[in-house]
């Protein structure tokens, strides 16, 4: 949020939108409920918006495609249910990718393909694909990249004792000449006398 702010991004924090309305004019108001911590919630309303972009994710396209005479079953979003091997309630009918509402990213896809055209046509009957320490990425400004556990994630799962957090924030190297110089934060999440490492997060560019 330092570097959005510093990018004369002005976040608008605790708001949830109620309403978006359009003016005489073509430009836009926001309307919402702002509910901070230890306080009660009150209404604000943002005026002059030219455009408004909605990230409210996306669902699975299958109600036309007649899966529940299949026999395949599927979520209340629409997604189908498939096992660790991408079998669906159907038998000899899989289902990989977005359509599953596991891991929504495209080399997921290609992968548990992949993994399943071995098992099914080249005699390889334990081939599945481990959807644990899946690298994502959030694009936004500055884009944060993320994979394994985080540290709240590490701690109950291998108890606080046991992790070590190793941090760093500097300037990254693409903003040497640059007058503004936003800042790289990574977070390094290791466990055990070993150090293994159970997590890496990072936010600046490059993520």
């Amino acid at each position: 949020m330092t570097e959005m702010s510093d990018a004369e991004q002005k976040v608008q924090y605790y708001t949830t939108p109620d309403a978006i309305e359009k003016a005489e004019d073509g430009t836009f108001t926001f309307k919402g409920t702002v509910s901070e911590p230890g306080q009660e919630p009150k209404q604000v309303t943002l005026e002059g918006f030219e455009k408004v972009m909605f990230a409210i994710g996306r669902h699975a396209n299958t109600k036309t495609l007649g899966l529940d005479k299949a026999g395949v079953d599927m979520d209340s979003r629409g997604q189908i249910l498939v096992d660790e091997y991408q079998n669906t309630s159907a038998e000899r009918v899989y289902a990989v990718g977005d359509v599953c509402g596991k891991a929504l990213l495209t080399p997921v896809a290609i992968a548990a393909g992949r993994h399943l055209s071995h098992r099914i046509f080249n005699g390889e009957p334990d081939r599945k694909l481990n959807y644990k320490n899946i690298p994502t990425v959030v694009f936004s400004h500055p884009p944060i990249g993320t994979v394994g556990l985080t540290q709240e994630e590490a701690e109950e799962k291998y108890g606080a004792e046991n992790i070590k957090i190793y941090e760093s924030k500097f300037t990254n190297m693409y903003f040497a000449m640059t007058t503004r110089k936003p800042k790289t934060y990574m977070k390094l999440i290791c466990m055990g006398p070993e150090e293994q490492i159970v997590g890496l997060h990072v936010l600046g560019v490059g993520s």
